[in-house]
C-alpha cells in the first residue's frame, strides 16, 4: 500500500471515528444510526461551506478565530478535509484508493503537463 493511500485511510478512520463518537451520525431524538440515511447532499454542502469560509479568510487575510495562531484559510481547509473524510468513512467510500488512482491518472494527462498548460488554450488554473 502506498504512503498516500495509508495516510488517507488513517484520516478516514480518524475523522469519521471522531464524528461518530461525538454523535454527528446519530439521530438525537431516536438514537438511530444516520449512516444509512441519504444525507449526502447535506454533507456535501457542509464541505462547500468550509471552502467558502476558506475563501473569505483568504480574501480578508484573516487569522482563525478558534486557532488564532493559524490563518483562517488553513483552518477552514482542514475543516473541509475533516468533513470529506468523515463522509467517506460513514458511507464506506474508498477515497484513499480514489486519491491514489486519480493522482496516477493526472500524472499522465497531457493537459496537466506544463508545456501544454502554457499553450494558447491550456489550463491556466
Amino acid at each position: 500500500m502506498s504512503r498516500i493511500k495509508e495516510a488517507a485511510q488513517d484520516l478516514t478512520l480518524a475523522c469519521f471515528g471522531a464524528s461518530f463518537n461525538a454523535g454527528w451520525w446519530t439521530d438525537l431524538k431516536t438514537g438511530d444510526d444516520l449512516r444509512a440515511c441519504n444525507n449526502v447532499p447535506e454533507k456535501l454542502m457542509l464541505i462547500v461551506s468550509e471552502i467558502g469560509e476558506a475563501m473569505e479568510g483568504h480574501r480578508k487575510n484573516l487569522m482563525d478565530d478558534k486557532l488564532p495562531h493559524r490563518k483562517m484559510t488553513e483552518v477552514e481547509l482542514a475543516d473541509a478535509v475533516i468533513r470529506i473524510f468523515d463522509l467517506a468513512g460513514a458511507k464506506g467510500y474508498d477515497v484513499a484508493g480514489a486519491i491514489e488512482e486519480k493522482m496516477a491518472f493526472n500524472a499522465q494527462r497531457p493537459d496537466h503537463k506544463i508545456e501544454n498548460r502554457k499553450s494558447e488554450n491550456g489550463k491556466k488554473y
